[in-house]
């Protein structure tokens, strides 16, 4: 029998790679605001005091909306209140 060898590529690993790119802080102030219905806000905030920041987890309540979307939307409503104060 003969053996071919195959070309190797070198392995990613997706954890580092999606560490290395949500290292990267971005303000707040530089995202775009999502507009949120009243429904939604009451239910991300009750989700929030039961499982806190599992965004994923909120997300899957909430329908079209990804973790990112909720994460965001926290952090940009929480950050007015903090503001206001």
């Amino acid at each position: 029998m003969d053996k071919q060898s195959k070309p190797k590529h070198p392995k990613t690993n997706a954890y580092a790679t999606s560490v290395a790119s949500s290292s990267e802080e971005v303000s707040s102030l530089e995202w775009e605001e999502i507009a949120m219905t009243q429904e939604e806000d009451e239910l991300i905030c009750r989700m929030y005091k039961l499982v806190r920041q599992r965004w994923d987890l909120i997300a899957g309540r909430i329908p079209r909306r990804t973790a990112e979307q909720i994460e965001r939307f926290w952090v940009m409503k929480n950050h007015r209140r903090s503001q206001l104060r």
